[in-house]
C-alpha cells in the first residue's frame, strides 16, 4: 500500500521518503495511458489501487478521476 490515511492526513510513499498531505488538498487524478489512478506530489506521480482512490475520497480528497471507455472492438467492456 502506497498511502495511509489517518485523521484527514494523508501519508504517501515515495521514492524520496514519505510525503504528508491533507486530504483535501490532495486531488486523485486518472493516467489514461496506464488506466490508473494517480495522485501528484512535488510534480511526482504517485500511483494508487483504486481502493485506495476510494478512501482518500472519502477523507476529503478532491476526485479528479475521469472514466475511460474502452475503443478497440476486441473489449469485452
Amino acid at each position: 500500500m502506497t498511502v495511509r490515511i489517518e485523521s484527514q492526513t494523508c501519508f504517501f510513499i515515495t521514492e524520496n521518503g514519505e510525503e504528508i498531505r491533507l486530504c483535501p488538498d490532495v486531488t486523485i487524478i486518472t493516467d489514461s495511458e496506464k488506466a490508473m489512478s494517480a495522485v501528484e506530489l512535488n510534480g511526482q506521480r504517485v500511483y494508487i489501487t483504486e481502493a485506495e482512490a476510494d478512501a482518500l475520497t472519502v477523507a476529503g480528497a478532491v476526485d479528479g478521476r475521469k472514466h475511460l471507455k474502452a475503443t478497440d472492438s476486441d473489449s469485452v467492456i
